[in-house]
């Protein structure tokens, strides 16, 4: 793991690592991330949030590169509010899917994120309200046909059983061979686009910025960054994550995300360079 800060590109993931969406930012967190970039550190995220949520959750702090949004569906570059990277879903496919879900699970909640991230309601439950509310996102409620062109992913919403049973549906089905289904939370499964994530996400990142992408440092808690610690060079689990994450990372904090694991773990890594 490189110690020169200048050279040292960390990509966090936001979710249950840098925030709670109950709780938000910890206070120390914030102050460390700007000490951080301050004495020259690179510093991102890796999400399945949109642009718009991004901004929302960390005012006041300002990301040092692009930021992957969208679990790597898109590339979007804080400083001039651009895009630089869009992956987009076959939408006749992922048409195909949601149609078949939305008739086998009637009670199951339905996103679609297009364009920018904007965030489109085709059928509303508790899940997709509190998605709103926690992660302060807008929305449009609108049928599936009338949805604008360009689809990042879709999120079906639900409680975690029925979002259990779902996953072991899809599983048995086939609706087309260039989108994927990706479990990414309790009470989310996702469709992607075919060969998108946050890992090759990070890779684009690291060939746009001209970095080498083994000496990014990965903060991750859940299975789904799992893929995207193995593709860093170096990866932190915070305390909170399950077993199997906290076995594949190479450090492992003794903060969970709400105590400020993500500060705990930047502050041993300026302490270590200043000791160079």
């Amino acid at each position: 793991m490189s110690l020169l800060l200048s050279d040292t590109l960390v990509v966090c993931d936001m979710d249950n690592t840098l925030l709670t969406a109950k709780e938000g930012l910890p206070a120390c967190n914030r102050t460390v991330i700007q000490l951080f970039t301050e004495m020259g550190g690179l510093f991102t995220v890796a999400t399945g949030r949109p642009p718009e949520s991004i901004r929302a959750a960390l005012p006041g702090i300002t990301l040092s590169s692009p930021a992957i949004s969208c679990n790597g569906a898109l590339l979007y570059d804080f400083s001039n509010n651009t895009v630089l990277q869009r992956s987009t879903l076959n939408r006749e496919q992922a048409t195909t899917a949601i149609l078949d879900v939305m008739e086998h699970f009637p009670r199951m909640g339905v996103e679609v994120m297009a364009g920018d991230g904007e965030m489109y309601v085709v059928r509303a439950n508790e899940t997709t309200h509190a998605h709103q509310v926690d992660e302060q996102l807008g929305s449009i409620a609108c049928p599936l046909e009338n949805v604008p062109d360009g689809w990042v992913k879709v999120v079906f919403a639900a409680d975690p059983e029925s979002i259990r049973k779902l996953s072991q549906y899809t599983k048995n089905r086939y609706y087309g061979g260039e989108n994927y289904f990706s479990h990414t939370n309790s009470i989310y499964l996702e469709i992607m686009p075919g060969g998108v994530s946050k890992a090759s996400g990070l890779q684009n990142l690291c060939t746009l910025l001209g970095k080498n992408i083994k000496k990014t440092i990965v903060i991750g808690d859940y299975y789904n960054d799992l893929e995207l610690m193995h593709a860093g060079g170096y990866a932190v689990a915070v305390a909170n994550a399950p077993a199997e994450v906290k076995a594949a990372a190479d450090f492992v904090t003794t903060c969970t995300c709400s105590e400020g694991a993500v500060g705990e773990f930047l502050y041993d890594l300026m302490e270590k360079a200043n000791r160079i």
